[in-house]
């Protein structure tokens, strides 16, 4: 059996780092010079069942566990970082949500389109005003008979633009008041439902980012995940796993800058040596070898936790925290053994140093898992 579950999931790094190389590759600093969202790519992923990697097949999509979707992200950011955060923001945010939290109906309504790439997720938490502080969301929803008028904006948000349907935490009661935000789910194309401004980056800039805003957007009553009231809660239990997606990002990250300092290093000399020979330069790759190979085990714990149906706070966070840090370390210390051949943009180290900055601030800061993970362990 465990040899099947091996094969298998060797069969998926293959295929996708297959297509990666081939359609990713050749426009990596294309998109990233010109901003440029890729939405076709997406449609061509979805046919390949990796814009709904959890998603069970009754509903379209690929029916795999967590460490399949890891293996997904890992080889895709190896090549390009922004097109793994929107794969990830995908499936686990917009996608996860519907899928644990919506009714069958809502199901079979919503999650075919999103599982085959003909839509586009987006999850919409973060406001202008209000980061971790979720409690005091500033966008509304009234239940006005059997519609909901939702009113604000949301910023930060991936596919704020292009996302075809968002999932919007809102707040239904007053400010700080607990069980107060709600998630209702808003398709693109409703009455008062815009993409805003789009956000230039530092890094992840093929990845799109932008504004969210509703003004008078009123939609079906039916459109509402799970009770009134329970959307924080909700959107907390995505984070968890949502937080294991971005783990596996920092991960492809950094074995990328990895694997690309190791080769460099192998072939560029001084002295009539190659730099590898030289302690500074091992001593730096032994280090990174180390933490990316216990990134790798704080994700898989996570990623067994998860698809046992366990509870993975803990491990999530943990997973997300440290690979998050190794990732902005290994592309740091892959810029430095590149030397001045690291800061231009002939080689993709550069790159890799700044998309991996975000993994320690989006989904959650380095500094709110190491909250999440003290409350755990001071229980």
């Amino acid at each position: 059996m465990a040899t099947a579950v091996a094969e298998n999931r060797k069969m998926i790094i293959d295929m996708v780092r297959d297509f990666s190389e081939r359609n990713i590759r050749p426009h990596v600093m294309e998109w990233d010079e010109t901003q440029e969202f890729p939405r076709d790519l997406f449609r061509q992923l979805g046919e390949l069942g990796l814009m709904g990697v959890l998603v069970p097949q009754e509903y379209g999509g690929a029916g795999l566990g967590y460490h399949e979707y890891v293996d997904i992200i890992v080889e895709i950011s190896k090549v390009d970082p922004g097109i793994g955060l929107s794969v990830a923001a995908h499936n686990s945010l917009c996608t996860g949500h519907i899928l644990q939290f919506g009714t069958e109906e809502q199901k079979k309504k919503w999650l075919p389109k999103l599982a085959s790439g003909e839509w586009l997720g987006a999850w919409g938490l973060t406001e202008p005003n209000t980061g971790s502080d979720a409690g005091n969301m500033q966008t509304t929803a009234k239940i006005e008979g059997d519609e909901v008028v939702i009113e604000g904006a949301k910023n930060w948000i991936t596919h704020g633009i292009s996302g075809d349907i968002a999932v919007v935490m809102t707040r239904t009661g007053n400010p700080g008041e607990s069980q107060n935000s709600t998630a209702v789910v808003v398709e693109r194309g409703t009455t008062g439902f815009e993409g805003g401004r789009k956000e230039n980056k530092l890094g992840m800039r093929v990845s799109e980012t932008a504004e969210m805003i509703f003004t008078d957007c009123r939609v079906p009553k039916d459109n509402i995940l799970g009770e009134l009231g329970d959307g924080f809660k909700q959107a907390l239990k995505i984070l968890d796993g949502g937080r294991i997606s971005i783990a596996a990002l920092s991960l492809g990250i950094a074995m990328g800058a990895y694997e690309a300092a190791l080769q460099y290093s192998k072939e560029r000399k001084q002295f009539n040596k190659p730099i590898s020979s030289f302690q500074g330069i091992s001593f730096k790759l032994a280090d990174m070898a180390t933490e990316i190979e216990a990134s790798r085990l704080l994700i898989e714990n996570a990623s067994k936790l998860k698809n046992a149906g366990e509870k993975v706070t803990k491990a999530g966070a943990m997973a997300k925290y440290f690979a998050s840090e190794v990732a902005v370390k290994a592309s740091t210390e892959a810029v430095q053994i590149f030397g001045g051949y690291g800061y231009t943009k002939d080689y993709p180290v550069e790159k890799f140093y700044r998309d991996s900055k975000l993994c320690t601030i989006g989904e959650g800061t380095s500094e709110i898992q190491k909250l999440v993970i003290s409350r755990e362990i001071l229980k």
